[in-house]
């Protein structure tokens, strides 16, 4: 089914086509886009982090808890006691630091795992975590020092980890030793 074209319709194309003037047709074989593609937003990979970030630690795994002045000791087997001991002294440069004072236990462990996630990705070997003695928390309990020994324990990439000399935090800061790639 056509439409017809009134004559009024004729009468505006015959007007513009008097006020346009002649119109010349130029050839082109080539398209050139005008604006360039979108820039892919990788929105699902950063949910996939946020979830493996989330995971990273059981809350089902809960070690006795610890006192605000007891040193924390572990190591993986395989680790040498010379090179725990050096960990133990501070003999190994620390190249990365993670306060966690104050946080609460989830914020905590997003942090440490975000931590850990980068200190992997820079090839990071020894790393101080600070999480404070407890004496600010309800009934002077060091809540986020027992939390991070089974966190830590937890974690593969961890070779070992242990109390820091007075110096740096002593039973308020750990050392970790970080598996490297």
């Amino acid at each position: 089914m056509k439409s017809e074209i009134s004559k009024t319709d004729h009468d505006d194309i015959a007007l513009f086509k008097a006020e346009v003037g002649e119109i010349e047709h130029i050839e082109q074989d080539k398209i050139h886009p005008v604006t360039n593609p979108p820039k892919p937003n990788p929105q699902f990979r950063q949910q996939h982090l946020d979830q493996v970030f989330h995971d990273t630690f059981s809350e089902d795994y809960e070690p006795h808890t610890v006192g605000s002045e007891e040193t924390l000791n572990f190591r993986r087997s395989g680790i040498q006691e010379r090179l725990f001991s050096r960990l133990r002294n501070g003999h190994i440069h620390i190249e990365a630091e993670l306060d966690l004072h104050g946080m609460t236990i989830a914020v905590a462990h997003d942090a440490l795992a975000r931590f850990i996630h980068d200190c992997k990705r820079y090839q990071i070997r020894c790393a101080r975590v600070i999480h404070g003695k407890g004496w600010g928390s309800k009934h002077n309990k060091p809540i986020l020092k027992t939390k991070l020994n089974g966190w830590l324990q937890q974690t593969e990439d961890v070779l070992a980890f242990c109390s820091a000399p007075i110096e740096d935090g002593g039973t308020g800061a750990v050392y970790v030793l970080l598996r490297r790639k």
